[in-house]
């Protein structure tokens, strides 16, 4: 039996699917990771700029990132990977992409953990508006109920993952009998937790596809672009 067939039986024998998606997903879209070679931006690495002290000290310059990221994000369309996930409503979805493809592609009730490129949130009333609007008329854009600046609705560095979100997203995998795990380096924190949190509360099954092994921890790896093993993995579930 390949290991392909074995998933596909774990799957369909699963109540509780999970599925944790990554840059790499994304990267099969055309949008590019910000790490590791050819992560810079200007002079720029997205650890400089994606943080709160960056913001303060210079936020024309993060909205300047922030901005010309929207741009490549809004030419980007969901690929084969983003459908097949869509196909399957009884998948929990949770990513760690800030780019909306998954919602774009017809999923529904994703759980962003890092927050969505397309919010703007003000920093001082706290008020929130989704704006896909190409390029924005001004930066740093400002709040139309106070006026004061509007950040992108995203997780920056050293901050707290959203917490309802982040609780949701918990609770579905410590409640999961299969975890997929998908395009991720498994590297950042929390989220990169969730499939151990999976394993060592419900004994689930972790699946990882991958371009190559990541620290997961994966009781089945299939190697390959997410665009191509997915649509043959979750087909006819």
């Amino acid at each position: 039996m390949s290991t392909l067939e074995l998933v596909r039986g774990w799957l369909r024998d699963a109540h509780r699917i999970v599925a944790l998606t990554g840059a790499g997903i994304s990267a099969e879209s055309g949008i590019p990771t910000f790490r590791g070679a050819g992560g810079l931006w200007r002079e720029f690495r997205a650890e400089d700029l994606a943080t709160p002290h960056a913001f303060a000290r210079d936020p024309k310059l993060v909205w300047e990132w922030y901005d010309w990221r929207r741009g490549l994000v809004a030419a980007a369309r969901p690929n084969a990977a983003h459908a097949a996930l869509a196909a399957r409503p009884d998948i929990t979805l949770v990513t760690q992409n800030v780019d909306g493809l998954h919602t774009l592609a017809g999923s529904r009730g994703v759980l962003e953990v890092h927050g969505d490129l397309w919010t703007l949130r003000c920093v001082g009333c706290g008020a929130e508006r989704s704006d896909r609007t190409v390029p924005l008329p001004e930066l740093p854009p400002r709040c139309s109920v106070c006026g004061d600046l509007l950040r992108p609705g995203v997780v920056w560095f050293g901050e707290s993952l959203p917490e309802r979100t982040w609780s949701l997203a918990s609770a579905a995998a410590e409640a999961a009998d299969v975890f997929l795990v998908i395009g991720t380096s498994s590297l950042v924190h929390p989220a990169a937790g969730l499939a151990a949190r999976a394993k060592a509360a419900a004994n689930a099954k972790v699946v990882e596809v991958n371009l190559e092994r990541s620290g997961a921890g994966a009781d089945a790896f299939l190697e390959g672009r997410a665009g191509e093993v997915l649509p043959a993995l979750l087909a006819g579930g």
